[in-house]
């Protein structure tokens, strides 16, 4: 039997539902915007961030998940992929709402290697997947992860396309970010990840000054990052540099402080592929893993692999925190994203916050309310 609450979030879909499509018939989706980032020469001395525009006085709600990967090639879900987010649509309504593509859309390009080699994994989905994002209502999708460039440029290509022709704004492309208006207020969600092919979150320097160019174009600033190594073993936070499979993975801790000393409101990490704690800095909320959220087929499922999470944070269009939740999801077989009722990632979250961060730590309330920084 469905229970209250499920059937609340339902009701919610239905209301986001009419919302937005009253406004589509009033206005026409803008085209995803990007911001070109100028190459600078050899850096000086670091200038301290610049200061926030002023901006009305407005709420902005951000939804972000962790991995999402709706099949690959010939194993794919049925109905070409409609209705794959149903269970959970609910929890994605949001201002901006922000997920990472574990893989490409494309149908074309040469693999980085041959699949069924030792430790090959290539992720290659249809074009026509990325409307599945848009339907569960998405805005932006990041790149910047280590299976983005699975099928080369071609394939990254491909993808970049698909993504913008389902009108989603693709951000962790190399030197720019995806900007995305909220009313009167700038939004900028600005990716990373430790590859040549997008914005290394391993040059310190070259994060400072990409997220102060966001905050000189936005009010808020989100950074997502995809980062750590991965694993079970690797839930706790280390402050020091990780690596995977012989990959340098950054130090995530210092990539964080770094990018809100910068001017980022918001931190959000994926990558490890399970769920991670998440502290305060200065006042600003890092989560620095969301878990695996969508992977259909193609990813070790049970335990702590099949927790995931939906982050919902509101900030004041001067980038402090309002309100904020943590929805626990969780995958079931072959792969789908489902509400879990029984909130086991509130009880991961909060131990392993604890744990990792101490007077630091996120404080999460049973049903996954967030309490607002320590004074």
């Amino acid at each position: 039997m469905r229970t209250l609450a499920h059937i609340l979030r339902v009701g919610a879909v239905v209301a986001l539902a009419l919302f937005v499509g009253t406004w589509l018939a009033d206005e026409p989706p803008r085209p995803p915007e990007s911001e070109p980032i100028p190459l600078e020469s050899a850096p000086g001395p670091e200038p301290p961030p610049p200061p926030k525009p002023r901006a009305p006085s407005r709420l902005v709600t951000i939804a972000a998940t962790g991995d999402i990967l709706m099949g690959t090639d010939t194993i794919l879900p049925p109905n070409a992929g409609r209705g794959f987010f149903a269970d959970v649509q609910a929890d994605l309504a949001g201002d901006v709402v922000l997920g990472n593509l574990e893989g490409t859309f494309a149908s074309g390009g040469i693999p980085k290697c041959q699949r069924g080699s030792e430790g090959c994994y290539v992720f290659r989905t249809p074009p026509n997947y990325a409307w599945r994002l848009r339907e569960a209502g998405f805005t932006v999708i990041n790149l910047a992860n280590n299976h983005a460039y699975d099928y080369g440029q071609p394939g990254l290509d491909e993808t970049v396309a698909a993504v913008r022709a389902a009108g989603l704004a693709p951000t962790g492309l190399l030197e720019r970010f995806a900007l995305q208006r909220v009313g009167d207020v700038q939004v900028a969600v600005v990716g990373f990840a430790p590859y040549v092919w997008t914005n290394s979150l391993r040059d310190l320097p070259a994060v400072r000054r990409l997220v102060r160019r966001a905050a000189a174009k936005a009010d808020v600033v989100v950074v997502t990052m995809h980062a750590g190594a991965e694993g079970v073993a690797n839930r706790h936070v280390r402050p020091e540099n990780e690596s995977y499979l012989g990959e340098e993975r950054g130090n995530v801790v210092a990539f964080a402080r770094a990018a809100i000393d910068a001017g980022a409101d918001l931190v959000v990490g994926h990558g490890p592929h399970v769920l991670r704690g998440m502290e305060w800095y200065r006042g600003r909320l890092v989560a620095y893993s969301l878990g695996n959220f969508a992977a259909y087929r193609v990813f070790e499922l049970g335990g702590a692999l099949s927790e995931g999470a939906i982050l919902r944070v509101t900030l004041r269009a001067d980038g402090t925190f309002e309100t904020g939740t943590l929805v626990a999801t969780r995958l079931v077989e072959p792969g789908l994203p489902v509400f879990d009722p029984d909130g086991a990632a509130h009880q991961t979250v909060r131990s392993l916050s604890r744990a990792d961060f101490g007077a630091r730590a996120v404080r999460l309330s049973p049903g996954g309310i967030i309490s607002g920084p320590p004074a």
